[in-house]
């Protein structure tokens, strides 16, 4: 195992990113050797360390005179190319071993959809819990009487009831820090390197799954697109950076929630349980079938043809526009927002803002802590920001204000009025959102799911588009003032 500069310099990490993933590696390196496996590992800092994996992999080969050269297929196109190569030019036999991590192998999404038209994933989701027998009265029909939940987990967090602490860690980490920094790897955001609060060992993931299906569980579903600025984790597991670095797999935390969702009927709906699974069996898989079906193309896709550049705030939270200031001040202190603050603020705002996906990927791909390219992209530029055209999202997801003040209590302190729809304190993502749609006419004219949208805007008054626009474009021309 090596901690690499080809993984650390690929894209500009967070630093607790950086530190999560050091320290896992290390933690599974001891339990390893704890086991009676011999096991070589290279830190960071390591004189035999390469920081190339070609390099590291063909020195270990020449010097421990190796047979065989055996490896799992990893979940990133780059790695997979990367050890083809390698293999390619092997002298030695080598073998590649599917991952155990998923329900699903890299082709089966691509075998479901082979030969239609549309790639909605609700078929996908409901073809895999018939497969895996997850929360189904029968082969056919679904616990419940439906098989999707999903309008039932929009509530507005308010108050109540009362969020549980989260399960979080004290753990020092500045040795990795100081390593970090003395090899000057370039990172974001900030640490509190003695009180570390992420998983990062199997036992405290364990913690963090058991704590969740205990305290959580009984209130995800209604809160899962909710938003709080008093509140960073509301009823979310936390469990994304655990699965996703395969400390934990999503089979077992899958069954571990159903258990509990059996056990405490009489306390847990359904529509709670659902919810979750669908975010995993449904989405997670989904999601990753989408990235292997369509690379290398997708990660140049740009179907809108959007060129602007992402807003220096997205750096430093230095915006007067609350919910953005918040989210993104969110994202560079805990490496963490759920999945609504990603795809509704900080992404909505950067569609709207018409920025070139490749700056938007380079930023979610580097600034959380779970985000590895099988499932940051597709989810970036397909759900987020429409740049594959509608292979993922039927529609785009924009919103003006509207959306934000309905999910969140950020327009209550903001510096601008969400009511207002002219001004200069009129909230910008309301002129944003209609320059947006006016200047993307043609890529949604014949979209079945804007037809309501293109109306209103079809009928809208000439010189109250035309105002609209001419704000939308100060704050395209000038982001950072807003």
């Amino acid at each position: 195992m090596a901690e690499m500069r080809q993984e650390t310099d690929y894209t500009v990490h967070h630093i607790q990113k950086v530190v999560a993933f050091f320290a896992a590696m290390r933690n599974f390196y001891q339990h390893l050797k704890d086991k009676g496996h011999q096991v070589i590992y290279y830190e960071i800092d390591a004189k035999e360390n390469k920081q190339d994996l070609i390099e590291n992999l063909q020195q270990l080969i020449d010097k421990y005179e190796i047979e065989k050269f055996e490896y799992q297929l990893p979940d990133e196109y780059r790695l997979n190319e990367q050890l083809k190569d390698f293999c390619s030019n092997l002298e030695i036999d080598s073998e590649a071993f599917d991952t155990e991590h998923f329900y699903t192998s890299r082709t089966d999404l691509a075998e479901f959809y082979k030969g239609k038209k549309e790639m909605t994933m609700e078929y996908f989701y409901r073809d895999m819990r018939k497969k895996h027998s997850i929360l189904m009265q029968n082969e056919k029909n679904p616990e419940g009487g439906q098989w999707n939940f999903d309008k039932s987990n929009r509530k507005k967090w308010k108050g109540q009831p009362e969020i549980p602490h989260e399960r979080g860690f004290r753990k020092d980490v500045s040795n990795i820090v100081k390593q970090i920094e003395q090899q000057e790897i370039k990172t974001m955001g900030s640490i509190q390197e003695k009180n570390f609060n992420w998983p990062t060992s199997r036992p405290d993931c364990l913690k963090v799954l058991n704590y969740f299906c205990e305290n959580l569980l009984v209130h995800f579903g209604d809160y899962q697109d909710a938003m709080h600025t008093e509140q960073l984790y509301l009823f979310h597991s936390r469990l994304s950076f655990a699965m996703n670095s395969k400390m934990l797999s999503p089979q077992e935390v899958i069954e571990k929630v159903i258990d509990t969702y059996h056990e405490n009927k009489s306390d847990i709906d359904i529509s709670q349980v659902e919810g979750f699974v669908r975010q995993i069996l449904g989405w997670r898989e989904y999601m990753r079938g989408i990235y292997w079906k369509e690379m290398p193309g997708y990660r140049r896709s740009n179907k809108l043809d959007n060129q602007n550049k992402l807003p220096d705030f997205y750096w430093n939270a230095e915006t007067k526009m609350n919910c953005l200031n918040h989210s993104i001040k969110q994202s560079l202190e805990e490496a963490y927002a759920h999945h609504i603050q990603r795809l509704m603020i900080t992404g909505n705002f950067a569609l709207l803002a018409q920025v070139h996906p490749d700056e938007v990927d380079a930023w979610y791909l580097g600034i959380y802590i779970d985000a590895i390219e099988w499932v940051e992209m597709p989810n970036t530029r397909g759900m987020s920001q429409f740049a594959d055209g509608g292979i993922v999202a039927t529609k785009p997801y924009v919103s003006s204000g509207s959306y934000i003040n309905k999910m969140s209590n950020y327009c209550k302190d903001c510096h601008y009025n969400v009511n207002k729809k002219q001004g200069e304190d009129a909230c910008p993502f309301n002129s944003l959102y209609w320059n947006f749609l006016d200047e993307k006419r043609e890529h949604f004219q014949d979209n079945q799911r804007m037809n309501m949208m293109m109306s209103l805007l079809n009928k809208m008054n000439s010189e109250t588009l035309k105002k609209h626009k001419e704000r939308a474009a100060d704050i395209l021309k000038n982001p950072n003032k807003y």
